[in-house]
């Protein structure tokens, strides 16, 4: 089934075709791939990106949304990514990266389009695990930018994982989100109370 990718606001979008279009931003961007790109850079494939900064023993609390990632496609392939953050002014770009997260993400995105079930594509950070999803949200219609995940949406874990977390293995969030409930909480220590 395809993937319903939400729109990204157009003042967000405007601001990543603005760096790309500043020799400074793509030099300081630190970014060889996209200093070097023979092709013309285009974003593509906005995903909202959320953060779930708290996880108690009752499963995920509200997200938040942090900003949309664009991947810079060069050509044939993606070489970077831009994000892009909500300012009090509004939309501002944020920053270029590459790494393992670009590949891992389109792979994930690939393996998602084949699902039977139609599912809207974000991205779900768990600070506390430095951890990175693709969320396959079920309701393609909603507002990209609000929700927490449902029951039945499923988590991919991006590369490079936790350890003992399956990197592009597709969880339910009921499954998944206990795990990672237990390794973010702290153990209690020796002989203090429970």
């Amino acid at each position: 089934m395809p993937l319903h990718v939400p729109p990204a606001p157009a003042p967000a979008l405007r601001t990543v075709l603005t760096a790309l279009g500043s020799p400074t931003a793509v030099r300081e961007a630190r970014t060889p791939s996209l200093l070097h790109a023979q092709a013309p850079a285009t974003p593509e494939l906005p995903l909202p990106v959320h953060v779930l900064d708290r996880l108690t023993p009752a499963g995920a609390t509200a997200t938040r949304l942090a900003g949309w990632r664009f991947l810079i496609r060069c050509g044939e392939r993606s070489v970077a990514a831009a994000d892009t953050m909500l300012t009090p002014d509004g939309w501002a770009f944020s920053r270029f990266f590459e790494g393992p997260y670009i590949t891992s993400t389109e792979r994930a995105l690939r393996q998602a389009e084949s699902m039977p079930q139609p599912y809207q594509p974000r991205l779900l950070s768990v600070p506390g695990l430095y951890m990175l999803t693709l969320w396959l949200h079920g309701d393609c219609t909603a507002d990209g930018a609000t929700g927490h995940p449902a029951a039945t949406d499923l988590l991919v874990p991006l590369a490079p994982a936790p350890p003992g977390i399956a990197a592009h293995r597709p969880h339910r969030v009921a499954e998944l989100l206990p795990v990672l409930t237990h390794r973010v909480t702290p153990a209690p220590l020796l002989g203090s109370p429970a």
